[in-house]
């Protein structure tokens, strides 16, 4: 009878762990890849229910409702994107969402302008390259142009809950 060793354990593991992030739960911009290719309507609003959380949440008010203003500048942000494979040397937005409010008006206003932008690049160069390029199409609203599917109707129907154009800074 053969016994199992460290060595096969961590083997079997490898084996069943999906390698292209190898934390179970999904990154933002993968679960909105999937909201995006969903045929239906009624698909696209169960994939946000699945995944639903406060740090996709936030990402979509941020997007879609003309009251959150950005704080920092418009316009591509010199970053150098963190070329680690995903689920490795990385941050994730799901942990990072946090500290969005300081790149939003109401958030953060007494954070000096350099400050605010270098926190950014920081925080940009910390996520995988796919995540970054998310919060880049965030911060200009512009996540309709790659996640074409993804309009303020279908979160608004999938998130009754949220409330649009009011002010949340107070």
């Amino acid at each position: 009878m053969r016994t199992t060793t460290k060595n096969d354990f961590i083997i079997k593991i490898m084996a069943t762990r999906n390698m292209d992030n190898s934390n179970p739960r999904l990154l933002l911009s993968e679960i909105l890849r999937k909201v995006s290719n969903a045929k239906t309507k009624k698909e696209k609003i169960a994939l946000l229910h699945k995944h639903n959380s406060q740090a996709l949440r936030s990402l979509l008010i941020w997007n879609f409702d003309e009251k959150v203003i950005s704080a920092v500048p418009e316009g591509e942000v010199p970053y150098t994107p963190n070329d680690a494979p995903v689920g490795t040397d990385h941050t994730r937005l799901e942990q990072e969402y946090r500290g969005l409010y300081r790149f939003v008006k109401g958030g953060a206003d007494n954070l000096p302008s350099l400050k605010r932008e270098s926190m950014f690049v920081q925080l940009l160069e910390g996520l995988s390259a796919e995540e970054a390029e998310l919060v880049c199409l965030v911060k200009d609203k512009t996540l309709s142009t790659k996640y074409k599917r993804i309009t303020k109707a279908v979160i608004s129907e999938a998130f009754p809950q949220i409330k649009w154009g009011i002010n949340r800074s107070t």
